[in-house]
C-alpha cells in the first residue's frame, strides 16, 4: 500500500477491523518509511447483476427497488423486509449469475415471505402475479391454504 504522505510502497498493518455489518475491513497502516499513519478500506468485489425485465428490457438490479416493494406488502405487519431484501440480494451474489429474470426475483421474494407472513405474500402476490379479477386472487389464496 503506497503511502499517502511520502510515496514509499511498503507499510505495516497497526490496527484491523470490519465495517459496515462485516461488508469491509478498515486497516489502519503505518509507513515504514516515515512512520506517518493512514487508513485504509477493503471491500469485497461484486458482481453487477443485470435484471431482465417482463418487457425485455435489462437493468442494474437495484436492491431499493425490491426493498420498497417489501416494505409495501409488509406494512404494518411483523416481519422484517430489509432482513429479507439483504438475503435475495446475498443469494443473487453467491449464485455468481450476472444476469437474473424479474420473474425469478419475485418468486424468491414469494418463497420468502410465504415462509414468514401469509398477509404480507397475499400483498405482494396480488402485485407480482397482477391479478386481473377477484377469481384469480382466490386461485392464489386457495392454492397458498392447499400448502
Amino acid at each position: 500500500m503506497k503511502c499517502p504522505h511520502c510515496g514509499h510502497e511498503e507499510s505495516k498493518v497497526t490496527d484491523s477491523r470490519p465495517v459496515d455489518e462485516n461488508s469491509s475491513i478498515k486497516r489502519r497502516r503505518e509507513c515504514l518509511n516515515c512512520q506517518a499513519r493512514f487508513t485504509t478500506y477493503e471491500t469485497i468485489e461484486t458482481i453487477q447483476t443485470i435484471v431482465i425485465k417482463k418487457d425485455g428490457s435489462r437493468e442494474y438490479f437495484n436492491k431499493s427497488k425490491l426493498l420498497s416493494g417489501l416494505m409495501k406488502a409488509c406494512q404494518k405487519r411483523p416481519v422484517d423486509s430489509a432482513k429479507i431484501a439483504d438475503k435475495i440480494e446475498a443469494e443473487l451474489q453467491n449464485s455468481l449469475k450476472t444476469e437474473i429474470t424479474s420473474y425469478e426475483i419475485g418468486e424468491m421474494v414469494m418463497k420468502e415471505l410465504r415462509d414468514k407472513d401469509a398477509v404480507a405474500y397475499v400483498r405482494f402476490a396480488s402485485v407480482y402475479r397482477e391479478f386481473k379479477d377477484v377469481e384469480t386472487f382466490m386461485q392464489e389464496l386457495q392454492h397458498f391454504l392447499k400448502k
